[in-house]
């Protein structure tokens, strides 16, 4: 039992206790002020980008969160190599040893690289930004993040879709540049088409002057096609980015509207049914 006690003190001595409490609140000190200085690297690169009046809001959110992944991992770096100081490792040794760091990445990790390399291309090409409505590799949504790694999309179901920016080949952008939105109304074949035409004609030009986010039209096409009860028209205008769906809507509704107004037809499946009896 004496010996027991013997070891135990000269093991679990005041001084390695003293200096186990001493190197943990070094720690715990490092890791508070990684966060404050992340909080605050996170704050001032926000307020550095929202002065860049010259460059468009796309830029500016891409720009942001690249800059704040480039600061995240910086950080958390060097507070890792702090703390392996405190625990007595050799941050010295620890940076010799970058060369086989870097024989490792260049056998192991392949695709980590590749990802990065991409993620510089699609940032300096502008492939795409923070905002845009993407199709990348069978998957759409909206891009709500670029890191240096991956590329996040949120589709319309709100499921959240990563992908390594070493496997994005290729993209359909379809935030850049005009939209189309287009809209096939159906008539009834009793009505008098020059009539439909004319409302048509009417409440188009209410749409244009009511939403600014048609940049052209809406333009009245003509007859598309006859169905089994209906004549279609087809209505098509040039929106901004991403709103081709609200126009499209809008169409639906404000020509319904016209249509009951002025007594226009607008068809449904009918069916008649026959007594013998």
């Amino acid at each position: 039992m004496e010996g027991l006690q013997n070891f135990l003190d000269g093991v679990i001595s005041i001084d390695t206790l003293l200096s186990f409490i001493k190197n943990s609140f070094r720690i715990i000190v490092i890791l508070i002020l990684s966060m404050y200085v992340l909080k605050l690297g996170y704050k001032l690169l926000e307020k550095f980008f929202a002065s860049q009046k010259y460059m468009n809001e796309r830029k500016q959110k891409t720009l942001l969160t690249i800059s704040k992944s480039f600061l995240k991992y910086g950080v958390y770096l060097f507070a890792a190599l702090m703390i392996l100081s405190e625990l007595g490792f050799s941050t010295t040794s620890l940076l010799a040893g970058a060369g086989v760091v870097g024989l490792a990445i260049g056998f192991g990790a392949q695709g980590i690289v590749r990802d990065v390399i991409t993620g510089f291309f699609i940032l300096f090409e502008d492939q795409y930004s923070v905002g845009d409505y993407v199709k990348i590799s069978g998957l759409s949504g909206v891009v709500t993040d670029i890191g240096i790694r991956v590329t996040k999309l949120r589709d319309f179901s709100g499921e959240v879709h990563i992908i390594p920016n070493g496997t994005v080949e290729k993209v359909t952008n379809l935030s850049l540049g005009k939209m189309r939105a287009m809209v096939d109304i159906p008539v009834a074949y009793e009505e008098n088409l020059n009539k439909v035409f004319k409302v048509l004609e009417e409440t188009m030009e209410k749409i244009k002057t009511e939403f600014q986010e048609v940049v052209e039209g809406p333009t009245i096409l003509g007859v598309s096609n006859f169905g089994d009860s209906e004549v279609n028209i087809r209505i098509v205008a040039q929106t901004a980015p991403m709103e081709q769906w609200k126009i499209e809507r809008i169409i639906r509704l404000y020509v319904k509207e016209a249509f009951e107004e002025n007594g226009i037809e607008i068809p449904y499946p009918r069916r008649v049914l026959i007594n013998k009896e």
